[in-house]
């Protein structure tokens, strides 16, 4: 008998994790993008989220793996677990230094995140879990695509962070639809997805603010009208990172919806051209 197939990506779609390094230790010690301290703080309290979060994903999707009976899934699951698992591994690495050069707290930014996720593992069922994960990954993969798309979220940025940014980007976008794949296979409802995104949207915002407040205490402009007003705009304004991923962000809500409905390999390409014009250190695949 046939096996169904439970993988709605792109014919042809192939992706593994990338063997990245990063000098980013002298830019880290400083504010690294465009002199300014708010949107260096955005991007650092992004970065103090991800490694746990990584994690997180990587448990809730592969919990169902015996679950798939399609191997072009099962073999996406691999890969997402791969590039996952190194993403952490740069982030922590990131976080580490950020607070051994600037006196940062790492256990106070990871103190709610490690309390929440806590919860979610003591009440929540698998599916919950796997639901919260396919909206983080809904989120990480529309500011991916807005940040490799329009390229000027990161103008200003010292150039080996931002090239850290944007391959963390461009292995969203390649994986974006393996956790959703895999909520629809083991029977998860668009009620469950939308109640799911609506709370990890809130969650994931609260969290990133927190830590911005925390980097912007310590550095003395927590206060700094000037700051927020410059954070401000460039979330919402110019460049407006955020504003521009509300229509992405309302899709999800559509019955119908699957996140390979925008295929962006496009941005997958070119950023792998530049790699070979512009090889970062240390590259590898």
């Amino acid at each position: 008998m046939p096996v169904l197939s439970q993988s709605f990506s792109p014919d042809g779609l192939a992706f593994g994790p990338r063997r990245k390094s990063f000098e980013i230790e002298e830019a880290l010690s400083s504010d690294w993008h465009g002199s300014g301290a708010f949107r260096t703080a955005w991007f650092n309290a992004m970065s103090l989220l991800f490694p746990l979060g990584e994690k997180f994903f990587i448990d809730s999707v592969c919990h169902f793996q015996d679950d798939i009976d399609d191997p072009k899934l099962l073999a996406e699951i691999a890969s997402f677990r791969a590039q996952e698992s190194t993403h952490r591994v740069q982030h922590q690495r990131y976080n580490e230094l950020l607070c051994e050069l600037r006196d940062y707290d790492l256990i106070r930014f990871e103190k709610h995140e490690r309390e929440r996720m806590a919860w979610a593992y003591r009440e929540l069922s698998a599916r919950r879990r796997l639901a919260g994960t396919v909206a983080n990954e809904h989120l990480t993969a529309i500011m991916a695509n807005d940040l490799l798309t329009n390229q000027d979220v990161l103008t200003g940025a010292d150039r080996q962070i931002a090239s850290l940014w944007e391959w963390h980007g461009v292995e969203e976008t390649e994986h974006k639809a393996v956790a959703f794949d895999v909520f629809v296979a083991v029977g998860g409802t668009v009620s469950e997805r939308r109640q799911a995104l609506l709370l990890n949207t809130f969650f994931f915002f609260k969290d990133t603010l927190r830590n911005v407040c925390i980097i912007l205490d310590k550095e003395g402009k927590l206060w700094s009208a000037r700051e927020w007003a410059s954070g401000l705009k460039f979330l919402f304004l110019k460049p407006g990172m955020l504003r521009r991923v509300i229509p992405a962000w309302f899709r999800f809500f559509r019955k119908d919806f699957h996140p390979w409905q925008i295929d962006n390999r496009d941005l997958v390409r070119k950023w792998e051209q530049q790699q070979l014009v512009e090889p970062t250190s240390g590259d590898s695949v």
